[in-house]
């Protein structure tokens, strides 16, 4: 055993594709259809670096690779959140500071059941911090309290059960997802005959309507050719026009407009074809589907617009991604141009814009840097938050100048999962090395029970209130119960139960840079606690 841990020790780059493997092929593992995907690499990781520490023999992934790791994920969560979190955040503010608010309860279960147990404050901050899984808390915690020792052995009695208890309410979360409200909704395409009279104009139905339709092709009478439907048209007693949104916004506006048709537009292909065309071109990236100007071009409109596995309903706000499929209704002559226009290459799945990944994750790192001051003390931003912050931003922006600013949604997701299995690596494999000296000490027990009781209350508490207060969905609320625990393994989970569901990237990303800032500054007040 000695020899092979030895051989691992010396070879760090072994240690860490073979936890990756090794601990992909256990989360692949599943018990009445649950596993815990790449959650397994942090646990395989904890193991082996438990095991080396009672062998006398230092196992661990260099910190460099953890790094990497979590700021190439965090980064990519950035890119792919940025264009919805922006607007999210102006309808969720009270959300953020409600989680604020249970991280502040689980602050006050800290110190209330910390002297019941007769721990100090040193150890309290650290049990904390290993609690909410946050090692920059764990930093602060241990500057407040000028104690280096008892902060990062309580973190690490606690830090198991902060990933392992998460990661149950996670499950509990999405065992509802089924109920969620805020899921997206199928797409119908209907041919709508007008009957009404006034001239209503296409673009103010559009509006009246929150941009959840649009309209893709229009026939001005029974023999006329069909047209794509230019949002400036009016409409007159005896056209039919295409209507594409989700049901009940589609079934409104035929009531408004007349009734449904019995003929189909869609299906006469004499006039106008169908076609979905995959963006690879750059010049078309990151720009709004009313910036390319499709109608003026080829006389083509876009229907939808699918990205990862979701479809969403065209308008000319929507931000076009490298690799985003569109659905383009053109007229025949006018389609092979179309497709050129967007490049219709797979190079739009795959190219991972090294550009904008190399300069932005630098941007990140840099932002990592600064000092904040916090109570008298100050702490960096951190590498994390830093990359988030900039991949945020650089998602929401689409472009600068002729730089697509973005990157494919595969391309991105793929990077993001290599990333967290890295750190998970890294992360494992460190807490692992001090678990053996965490138990030596007396006061294990009573240090264990403080965070189990911390983090169910974060846990279930966030639930409670996010559930209740706010009716956030499953496949949401596991992405914002990810977030708020500032955990990448529990994020994985949720993705892996989800398929990648976006909604659980863009819940991580809405409440994760406040949860990392209210961590940090807990910890700081928690430790210069006397």
């Amino acid at each position: 055993m000695n020899d092979v841990l030895d051989l691992l020790a010396s070879q760090p780059l072994l240690l860490l594709f073979g936890l990756l493997g090794a601990g992909a092929a256990i989360g692949h593992l599943k018990v009445r259809g649950v596993g815990l995907g790449a959650a397994a690499v942090l646990f395989l990781a904890l193991g082996v670096g438990a095991l080396g520490a009672a062998n006398g023999v230092e196992v661990h992934v260099p910190e460099a690779f953890g790094v990497l790791g979590l700021t190439l994920f965090t980064f990519t969560v950035g890119i792919v959140s940025g264009a919805s979190f922006f607007a999210s955040l102006r309808k969720s503010l009270g959300l953020v500071a409600a989680m604020v608010g249970v991280l502040g309860l689980g602050a006050l279960v800290a110190v209330g059941l910390g002297r019941v147990l007769g721990l100090d404050p040193a150890t309290v901050a650290g049990a904390f911090a290993g609690a909410v899984t946050n090692t920059p808390a764990l930093a602060a915690a241990r500057e407040a309290a000028g104690d280096a020792n008892a902060p990062t052995v309580a973190y690490a009695v606690t830090y198991v059960f902060g990933v392992l208890g998460m990661l149950v309410v996670a499950q509990l979360v999405l065992r509802g997802r089924a109920h969620d409200t805020d899921a997206p909704k199928p797409l119908v395409n209907r041919t709508v005959r007008v009957e009404v009279d006034g001239e209503p104009v296409l673009r103010d139905l559009l509006a009246r309507h929150d941009g959840r339709i649009t309209f893709t092709r229009l026939r001005r009478g029974e023999d006329a050719p069909i047209e794509a439907a230019v949002l400036d048209a009016a409409l007159h007693p005896g056209d039919m026009v295409t209507v594409v949104g989700e049901e009940d916004a589609v079934d409104a506006v035929t009531a408004e407009l007349g009734h449904t048709s019995t003929h189909l537009l869609q299906a006469d292909r004499r006039y106008l074809d169908m076609r979905r065309i995959t963006v690879s071109n750059p010049a078309v990236a990151g720009l709004t589907i009313g910036e390319i100007e499709l109608t003026r071009r080829f006389g083509a409109t876009i229907s939808r617009l699918r990205r990862g596995d979701v479809d969403v309903v065209a308008s000319d706000e929507l931000r076009i991604q490298p690799g985003d499929r569109v659905r383009v209704i053109a007229p025949r002559d006018a389609m092979g141009a179309v497709s050129k226009f967007f490049g219709d290459s797979s190079r739009g799945f795959s190219d991972i814009n090294p550009v904008v990944l190399g300069l932005g994750m630098a941007a990140g790192l840099l932002l990592g840097l600064v000092s904040v001051p916090v109570l008298g003390a100050s702490f960096t931003v951190g590498a994390a938050m830093g990359t988030l912050l900039v991949g945020l931003v650089l998602g929401r922006v689409g472009r600068l100048g002729r730089v697509v600013t973005v990157m494919p949604f595969t391309a991105a997701q793929a990077i993001s999962e290599l990333g967290l299995l890295l750190f998970l690596a890294q992360a494992g494999t460190t807490a692992g090395g001090r678990i053996e000296q965490a138990f030596a000490s007396g006061q294990w027990v009573r240090v264990a029970v403080l965070g189990v009781a911390v983090t169910a209350t974060v846990g279930l508490v966030l639930w409670f209130v996010m559930r209740r207060l706010f009716h956030v969905g499953g496949t949401s609320l596991s992405g914002i119960v990810a977030g708020t625990q500032t955990q990448p393994a529990v994020l994985a989970f949720a993705n892996g139960r989800t398929g990648f569901d976006p909604r659980v990237a863009l819940g991580y990303a809405l409440v994760y840079p406040a949860a990392m800032i209210a961590k940090i500054v807990l910890g700081q007040v928690l430790g210069a606690l006397t």
